[in-house]
């Protein structure tokens, strides 16, 4: 049933299946149902690197993609994605713990941004859209910091692109973070709330 803050006639789907991301919406009291759609990630990116699109156009394309491939007629569907670039180098969620330290390597010293898209879908239509990137700083953390973290934090760090969960011990990695919180849990949420406000899904 819809809060009290949320238009009882607006239907509003999340096309994710993202904990981080359906958490974030539950504890700002909206109503909402998950649905998750078959889209080919890898396919997308690789045809995004292909014609040379930048991470963030990637980012957004893989949103869209999510909500469009959700069919619901008139409901307000989220689609968002991430992506982390690093010195022109994209990187993926790790398949396990041994690429995920090998990425960590990879971002230790260095400045990576969270390229963090957001779209609103309804009835087959991209009715508005958000991208934020922040840009996040690692310091120049040991190799026995970094395998007790990795012993720490266990698959819990493979949900995520950057292989870290800065709610969690994977915020002892960084030396400085620019950029809004929620984006960087992987969802711009305040300019959401307010595509929705102004939408009427929720109320001003």
């Amino acid at each position: 049933m819809p809060t009290p803050l949320q238009n009882r006639d607006s239907k509003l789907l999340l096309a994710s299946g993202s904990f981080s991301r359906r958490k974030m919406l539950e504890e700002v009291g909206l109503d909402f149902e998950v649905r998750v759609g078959d889209v080919n990630e890898d396919i997308l990116k690789a045809a995004g690197k292909r014609e040379g699109w930048k991470p963030e156009a990637v980012a957004l394309g893989l949103a869209e993609a999510k909500a469009l491939s959700i069919q619901q007629p008139d409901a307000f569907i989220i689609g968002a994605d991430q992506m982390l670039s690093c010195d022109s180098i994209w990187y993926d969620k790790p398949k396990d713990l041994a690429q995920a330290r090998e990425q960590l390597l990879a971002l230790r010293g260095n400045t990576h941004i969270l390229h963090t898209a957001v779209v609103l879908c309804r009835n087959g239509q991209v009715v508005w859209q958000h991208v934020d990137q922040p840009r996040l700083t690692m310091r120049l953390f040991s190799e026995p910091f970094l395998d007790a973290y990795l012993q720490t934090e266990g698959p819990a760090c493979l949900a995520s692109v950057g292989a870290y969960r800065l709610e969690g011990p994977g915020l002892q990695l960084f030396a400085h973070i620019e950029g809004d919180a929620f984006s960087i849990q992987g969802l711009p949420l305040l300019p959401l709330l307010e595509a929705l406000r102004e939408m009427k899904v929720i109320f001003y």
